[in-house]
């Protein structure tokens, strides 16, 4: 039998996503606390989910002796100083996106992280739905060729309500709108797929609501390996809609599931560019072996990688070139010009990427 892992959850919004995976890995991982600053919640929670203690006091889990994780999903302007007690503490560390507000504090993070015990594991969890697993399997058959163009639209809906929550919408809370925190794991998967970014070019716009950050964005992007992408996104969609679609030379994959939240997953729609290559690639997928997906998926691996040595299923070089990708997307917005990567410390924005003209459009 696999051994349990403890694991302690910080920020109960997003954060019961996350103890609802766990809880459906009940061989792998034991619900030991929750904590957030609203006192009835935690406390709430916790007895839905079993967990022997609920906490508004985030030095009261870091304190605990008998955990494995800290798992933190708390507003984003919290993650660095949250992240750093917690790995000083010994524990393993997950943190949900955007892992930190800058390149600069990611690359202290990775610092830290090389002199503690523990490992940090930024989340992505979109990477692991069957569907973009089929595509990574054939691309590492050969199967796909080289990238031509990539398109991913992420279209969701954002009403006035949701931003009553009073941190978010606000640069310095939320640290970004809809590139950072609804369209972020999408374009990931860019990069997940394709390699590194090495140029961008943004056009951002305030439209949806009265708040400080983006929420409609249309970027251009050229690959390092020569392939271009764009990226369009808004949160003013009547029907909300996460579309990724990759053509390559040898065949064109296309996200075909129904839940926005979820694209990575099965179904995807699969066609060659003639039937040799349909035929190759059904007789590959038949030795594909489809395993949990999103949060689930993740959390599998994550113990995989702590128990077993496995590797780890995202790495921190992988989140910092999503908030590389991000800062560029801001940095051109700002300044109306193409941002070549990578972004190093001489950089205006390594420091943050927060504009100096806080409102889009």
């Amino acid at each position: 039998m696999s051994r349990q892992l403890s694991v302690a959850v910080v920020g109960l919004g997003v954060g019961k996503e996350h103890l609802a995976a766990y809880a459906r890995l009940p061989h792998l991982y034991r619900i030991k606390a929750v904590s957030d600053l609203n006192a009835e919640k935690a406390t709430a929670i916790a007895a839905e989910f079993g967990a022997p203690l609920a906490t508004t006091q985030f030095a009261e889990l870091v304190a605990m002796r008998d955990l494995d994780i800290v798992d933190i999903c708390t507003p984003p302007g919290t993650h660095r100083a949250l992240v750093e007690q917690a790995l000083r503490a010994g524990y393993h560390v997950v943190c949900e996106k955007p892992l930190v507000g800058s390149l600069k504090d990611a690359d202290a993070l990775i610092s830290i992280a090389r002199t503690v015990p523990g490992t940090l594991f930024p989340i992505f969890q979109y990477r692991f739905g069957n569907g973009l697993q089929k595509l990574k399997f054939l691309q590492a058959r050969g199967l796909t060729g080289q990238a031509y163009l990539s398109t991913i639209e992420t279209s969701w809906r954002r009403p006035a309500e949701y931003y009553a929550v009073p941190w978010r919408g606000k640069w310095a809370t939320e640290l970004g709108g809809c590139c950072l925190s609804q369209a972020i794991h999408a374009h990931d998967i860019l990069s997940f797929v394709n390699g590194p970014v090495k140029s961008v070019s943004a056009r951002l716009a305030t439209r949806v609501n009265a708040i400080e950050v983006e929420d409609c964005a249309a970027i251009a992007v050229e690959m390092a390996d020569g392939s271009v992408a764009t990226l369009a996104v808004t949160l003013g969609a009547a029907e909300e809609l996460s579309r990724l679609r990759f053509m390559f030379q040898k065949l064109t994959v296309e996200s075909r599931a129904i839940e926005p939240y979820k694209p990575g997953n099965d179904p995807w729609y699969i066609k060659g560019t003639n039937a040799e290559a349909d035929a190759q690639i059904a007789t590959a997928l038949r030795d594909f072996q489809p395993s949990a997906e999103s949060f689930e998926g993740q959390f599998t691996r994550i113990h995989a990688a702590i128990v077993d040595g496995a590797p780890t299923p995202v790495t921190l070089d992988d989140a910092r070139a999503s908030l590389q990708l991000i800062t560029a997307i801001y940095y051109s917005a700002e300044t109306g010009t193409v941002v070549t990567l990578p972004i190093g410390k001489d950089h205006p924005k390594y420091g943050g990427w927060v504009p100096e003209r806080r409102r889009f459009g």
